[in-house]
């Protein structure tokens, strides 16, 4: 295999591992700029496998070719559905947020594989009727050098969320929407002085990180996985808190660290086209992710600045 190849191929795999956790990490910065902790991004990525996993094999016959592009819209409105158990029970009824996330957890994979169970017998749906394929983007294939790498035979989704981010980074920082949304998790209290509805922003961000959430769990189903199960998501949701810790917090940054963490996680199925890494174990390729993981917390955790009122309980004025 030549060069150009190779790269191509460790593009396309990297872009198809990265596609999930892109729109997931964008989610989960949402949430935690309006000062709601969100560690539910794993259940809600699970519901939204979940949803767009039967969506697909139920509908393909209806909507073809576009039947994976609607499931991400029925896996994002699920997740939001979701999501908003959480909201409620954080902001309205002030339960820790991060027990509250956690239920959401808890709850999402054993919920869904009964649903599975009850809907084809099984605990789980077997291969997608219309599963994602790789696509040539817009014509930019034919760029010399760089359009064979970066623009055939990759990943849809994955461009559909570099402009996602391109698009969060303007609404956060370029908006009055966004503006108010960050000055809720910077200080709710002064932002209610001055005519904010705090609680209305923190919904906003929650029901968006879960909105994008259940994308990500829909594009981990129907283009990574091809199919719903217990492990169809397997700790990718945890995975893009992480991205979204080392990208501090910011779209742009989220999704450069959510590629990072899709690349580890593409050296599994293109280790032995890379001559530095095709000797070694194959088992040591596939929990490098989390490994990674790991150190990214252990590394970041206590250097990056969060929201200064990010998981702390707002209680309205009188």
């Amino acid at each position: 295999m030549d060069l150009l190849t190779t790269l191509q191929l460790i593009v396309s795999s990297t872009l198809m591992y990265s596609a999930p956790l892109i729109f997931t990490a964008i989610g989960g910065t949402f949430s935690e700029r309006s000062g709601v902790v969100n560690i539910g991004l794993e259940g809600i990525m699970v519901m939204g496998a979940f949803a767009s996993a039967i969506f697909n094999i139920s509908m393909a016959g209806t909507f073809g070719g576009m039947t994976p592009w609607i499931g991400l819209i029925i896996g994002g409105i699920i997740g939001l559905i979701y999501s908003s158990i959480h909201a409620v029970s954080s902001i309205n009824f002030r339960a820790d947020q991060t027990i509250s996330g956690t239920v959401l957890n808890l709850a999402a994979p054993g919920l869904a594989v009964f649903l599975v169970r009850a809907i084809y017998g099984a605990a789980q749906t077997g291969p997608l009727a219309r599963p994602f394929v790789t696509y040539n983007i817009l014509g930019l294939n034919n760029i010399p050098i760089i359009g064979p790498i970066f623009f055939e035979n990759t990943s849809g989704p994955a461009y559909l969320g570099v402009i996602v981010a391109i698009i969060a980074w303007f609404v956060l920082f370029k908006t009055r929407f966004g503006l108010r949304l960050r000055s809720v998790g910077e200080h709710p209290e002064a932002s209610e002085t001055l005519g904010i509805n705090v609680y209305a922003m923190k919904y906003a961000g929650v029901l968006i990180s879960g909105f994008l959430g259940g994308i990500g769990g829909a594009v981990q189903a129907q283009a990574v996985q091809n199919e719903f199960s217990l492990v169809t998501v397997a700790g990718q949701g945890f995975m893009a808190m992480a991205a979204m810790v080392f990208g501090k917090w910011h779209p742009i940054g989220a999704m450069g660290a959510a590629i990072f963490f899709g690349f580890a996680q593409s050296l599994s199925v293109t280790a032995n086209y890379i001559p530095v890494i095709k000797d070694i174990p194959s088992v040591y390729l596939d929990v490098a992710p989390y490994i990674l993981t790991i150190i990214v917390l252990v590394v970041f955790i206590g250097k990056a600045q969060g929201p200064k009122a990010l998981g702390r309980t707002f209680i309205r004025s009188k």
